[in-house]
């Protein structure tokens, strides 16, 4: 019901817009004040979100010229200490704030709002020449904890000796997401690294037939995209099942749409847009454009799960 109010406030703002731009007479402090559409402020994203949060930020500005959204692209913990700081406006990361950051905010007399704008999702991506594509939420563990340390420990046959686990960036969402789900607060293990980018974890683990990457389904959703489809040629992407044992191949599902919208891949995830505007500004105008219609629907062009709308799953039997 908040979000709802939230952003049907914001729909009377956008409508209003042209007629806050008519009166551009007053000078000063008074013409730098953003409105809903037009203006210019800092946001922080976490980079996993990279690809998504581009072709918003672009559509938004297109839809809006005097629009200027100064996105900074980091690793989650930094876009959240940014946010804290003031230094951004908006927080575009895959988790609300904790208990301790919100109260940072109640000090400060300010209640940040969070809206959910889709459900991404954790891949776990290997070498094409990788013959173990499926593996289980206990093996992941495994790999992580440093309790399965050779692949031949995964299975008997794979002879591609030592695993090599790869993450983007140690202060990652994709690193706190592997910890919160998958360890379960157990630390990585020590032989783990981090890449420091996205587009070098994908070419390591390209490169490297004994590795496992860990990477945000959002770099390789949008499979209309020519470069995605290329970035597939280089890397397979693992088909996760949470049963531990007893499997059959049914049982492993890849990070594609419809199983985000049928909450069957295991490494499902929330994508929210936390603001701290005390008024309805330009962080509010785009946040509203992001959770509405024109927002959701490249979403869904992108291979993510919308918050809002359908995605139509068509199931073809054999007969």
């Amino acid at each position: 019901m908040m979000r709802a109010n939230f952003t049907g406030l914001v729909a009377g703002l956008l409508g209003a817009a042209a007629l806050a731009g008519c009166n551009g007479n007053d000078s000063g402090s008074k013409a730098a004040i953003d409105t809903p559409t037009s203006g210019t402020i800092n946001i922080g994203v976490d980079e996993t979100f990279a690809p998504i949060l581009k072709s918003q930020v672009d559509t938004f500005q297109k839809l809006y010229p005097t629009a200027h959204l100064q996105a900074q692209y980091r690793p989650e913990r930094e876009v959240i200490q940014a946010f804290l700081d003031d230094s951004v406006r908006l927080a575009v990361v895959s988790r609300k704030l904790t208990t301790a950051e919100q109260a940072h905010f109640k000090r400060l007399q300010l209640e940040p709002r969070a809206i959910r704008i889709g459900v991404d999702g954790v891949a776990i991506i290997l070498h094409p020449s990788n013959p173990d594509s499926l593996l289980t939420t206990a093996q992941l563990r495994g790999i992580f904890t440093g309790q399965l340390q050779q692949w031949s420990q995964v299975s008997p046959s794979n002879k591609r000796g030592e695993i090599t686990a790869v993450f983007d960036n140690n202060n990652s969402s994709t690193a706190r997401f592997v910890q919160d789900s998958i360890t379960r607060g157990v630390a990585l293990a020590k032989g783990i690294f981090a890449s420091e980018s996205n587009p070098a974890l994908l070419d390591y683990v390209a490169t490297h037939p004994n590795a496992v990457g860990v990477i945000g389904v959002n770099w390789i959703s949008d499979r209309d995209d020519a470069g995605v489809q290329k970035l597939l040629r280089r890397v397979r992407v693992a088909g996760i099942s949470s049963k531990a044992t007893g499997n059959t191949p049914d049982d492993f599902v890849q990070p594609y749409q419809a199983y985000l919208a049928q909450k069957t891949y295991p490494l499902r995830r929330e994508l929210y847009i936390i603001s701290r505007e005390a008024r309805a500004g330009l962080g509010t105008g785009f946040a509203s454009f992001v959770a509405g219609n024109k927002g959701q629907l490249i979403m869904l062009k992108s291979g993510l799960m919308p918050a809002t709308g359908q995605v139509r799953i068509i199931e073809v039997k054999p007969k």
